[in-house]
């Protein structure tokens, strides 16, 4: 679905389902409601219905993930 000058209409892209943290996520497969969470999609534990996640599809993907330690300011202890 292209984006037009007349603006994004979301609802007109239908159902969209989305596994979201804190929340009871009901499988949309079988309908149980436990999960093995990865880090961009959770799965369902008994039928494997697989679902993205809600948070990930909100994170920026403009550059590379840097990963800093909580120790950074220490200096390393070489021996």
């Amino acid at each position: 679905m292209p984006i037009t000058t007349e603006g994004w209409k979301p609802y007109e892209r239908g159902y969209h389902a989305v596994y979201r943290e804190h929340e009871v996520n009901h499988c949309p497969g079988c309908g149980r409601t436990q999960w093995i969470i990865g880090r961009v999609s959770a799965e369902c534990a008994f039928c494997a219905t697989a679902l993205p996640l809600a948070e990930a599809s909100m994170r920026s993907h403009n550059g590379p993930i840097t990963i800093q330690h909580k120790n950074r300011d220490a200096h390393a202890w070489a021996a």
